[in-house]
């Protein structure tokens, strides 16, 4: 009804409510700060396909690129999918972590995937410049000769180092060799946690060079897959992958021991290492506060119990498990195993 003598106003047309907004006329600072509230995914399967404007703009703020983090939609599936394990699922992975090294322009913090490939992370940590992207620095010195003055010219290729990567995660990587490991030492002496968990071509040579050239490294995390009965396994993981499983594990202890003072977190599921390894990772790592040594079927519970006298800032043991009844790795294929009594110990751990 009109109060005043004032005509009543028309309706605003359906679908023009105050929660419309139209997103053309933002500036690339205004998408770039919206862009920055959005998820990974949304950022990059949303956002950035949208149109070029908000690709330039999104490309405009490194920072938005500073984490590639995978881990989450790896977790949702709950266990390992044998597509994987295949090339063209590592190229897939490859491709997301060149672009994400690329459009952080030397900003990239954190990197958590897997099945990526060792050029892949070589190319990430030391963020060697592609042929379309690299900058040719051009210089022109006049040198005397003689009456005259010879041109020289100097072009050097300048590339962007990753030297602000703190946090890497790369499990289940079996073509990340000890090679692309080195790069990441001499590239990223600022790394503070590292998880290279089932990445059997990465030997104790890394884990000694990694110590040496990250002094920061405070978490480590280097399990293997249940060797013990790998059937939880067969239907997902290459059958030879599973027999190439790291038999070096005392060698690897002693090079932790050795080159990673700082650690406060180390897990070693099913590792090999024996009461040698162990005894020397609790001389040389006095600040453990977390060790997992579940699976680890060498070690015994006399020297377990030694090993953890001597780490005064031990918070959380987990203990090998000598007793793991059968139906405990959901083995579908011998499902027989299940009708005997759950009080079944293996003899193949030691007590």
């Amino acid at each position: 009804m009109a109060t005043g003598g004032e005509a009543d106003e028309p309706a605003a047309p359906e679908g023009e409510g105050e929660g419309e907004r139209d997103w053309a006329d933002l500036t690339p600072v205004c998408l770039a700060e919206a862009f920055s509230r959005l998820g990974p995914e949304d950022l990059w399967r949303g956002a950035m396909p949208c149109c070029r404007a908000w690709r330039a703009a999104a490309r405009s703020r490194p920072a938005l690129f500073a984490a590639l983090d995978l881990e989450p939609a790896f977790e949702a599936v709950g266990a390992d999918a044998a597509e994987w394990w295949t090339p063209a699922f590592q190229r897939r992975v490859d491709a997301m972590l060149r672009s994400a090294a690329s459009l952080a322009a030397g900003e990239l913090r954190v990197v958590r995937v897997r099945h990526c490939s060792g050029d892949a992370l070589a190319s990430a940590a030391k963020r060697i410049p592609l042929w379309s992207e690299a900058r040719l620095k051009i210089q022109t010195r006049l040198i005397p000769c003689g009456r005259m003055l010879r041109v020289t010219t100097l072009a050097t290729w300048k590339g962007n180092y990753s030297p602000q990567l703190s946090i890497l995660s790369i499990q289940s990587s079996p073509s990340v060799t000890d090679r692309s490991m080195l790069t990441v030492a001499s590239c990223c002496p600022i790394l503070t946690e590292l998880d290279i968990s089932y990445c059997y071509e990465v030997s104790y040579k890394s884990l000694e060079v990694i110590g040496q050239s990250c002094p920061n490294l405070v978490v480590l995390k280097r399990s293997i897959f249940n060797w013990l009965d790998s059937s939880e396994h067969v239907r997902t993981v290459p059958a030879e992958y599973l027999r190439a499983c790291p038999q070096d594990g005392d060698r690897e202890a002693i090079a932790i021991s050795r080159s990673m003072p700082k650690l406060k977190q180390l897990v070693l599921k099913f590792a090999k290492l024996s009461g040698v390894g162990l005894n020397s990772i609790a001389e040389g790592c006095k600040e453990l506060e977390v060790l997992d040594l579940f699976g680890c079927a060498n070690l015994t519970s006399r020297g377990i119990e030694q090993a953890a006298a001597n780490l005064k800032n031990l918070e959380t043991l987990v203990k090998p498990n000598f007793y793991i009844p059968r139906s405990a790795f959901h083995m579908e294929r011998y499902g027989h195993w299940q009708l005997y009594d759950e009080r079944f110990q293996t003899n193949v751990f030691q007590i």
